[in-house]
């Protein structure tokens, strides 16, 4: 496919950055998105700024309804935008951490993901490709309410894959170890680096998710770590 439209959340982060810039690489048109995002990120004609709170139903209703009223269709949605709260036992943990932890990272996806499959599956070779995490694989003490919605995230995911897939809209989730980022050096400055994941390995394999190539892989949960 060219000239894919494609709409990415979290654009920004450090992770986000990197498959922001892949698909205008690329030549596909890339509608980026955060709470904050300004035109100027991504220096490309290709590239549209937008700004939305994805806990906000109507502003991701407003998003995507800028999207189609600007270009017509899209055709692939990488749902990046996630948060991480840990350091608390489940007896321990504050009604503010459970629900942040849902927000951030279970219904911003539920309302990407709500808004997007109409016109996902319109596309013919829709695609959907979210960012979870590796810790989701295993329950973590101390992690109870991140590791919780992350694994909610990858039977969402999975639950897309099967009601879609007559349409040929996939969806499959990454489960990324401990990325090699600016700011986890800054929380973990004693750890072995070396031993981090690369992100540059993970936006790759969002590229993939994204592509023609892969259009029989659906409804995967795919763990991708570093050294370990």
């Amino acid at each position: 496919m060219s000239e894919r439209i494609v709409f990415i959340s979290g654009a920004n982060g450090a992770l986000g950055t990197l498959v922001t810039q892949s698909f205008l690489q690329l030549g596909d048109k890339v509608i980026g998105a955060s709470l904050r995002m300004n035109s100027d990120a991504f220096p490309s004609p290709n590239f549209h700024a937008i700004s939305v709170d994805f806990t906000n139903e109507q502003q991701v209703r407003g998003a995507i309804a800028k999207i189609i009223a600007e270009f017509g269709r899209f055709d692939v949605l990488v749902h990046v935008l996630g948060g991480f709260a840990g350091g608390q036992s489940i007896d321990a943990t504050d009604d503010a951490t459970w629900k942040r932890m849902q927000d951030l990272n279970l219904t911003s996806a539920f309302y990407a993901f709500r808004e997007s499959i109409p016109y996902l599956r319109k596309s013919k070779n829709g695609r959907i490709v979210a960012v979870g995490s590796l810790a989701a694989k295993e329950p973590q003490p101390n992690l109870g309410a991140y590791v919780t919605f992350k694994v909610a995230l990858s039977t969402l995911v999975q639950t897309v894959a099967l009601e879609n897939a007559d349409a040929g809209l996939t969806a499959n989730v990454i489960l990324p170890g401990t990325m090699d980022t600016p700011a986890n050096r800054k929380d973990m400055p004693n750890a072995d680096f070396s031993k981090w994941l690369d992100p540059k390995r993970v936006a790759e394999l969002v590229l993939w998710l994204a592509d023609e190539k892969a259009s029989q892989i659906t409804g995967s949960v795919i763990p991708i770590d570093g050294a370990r």
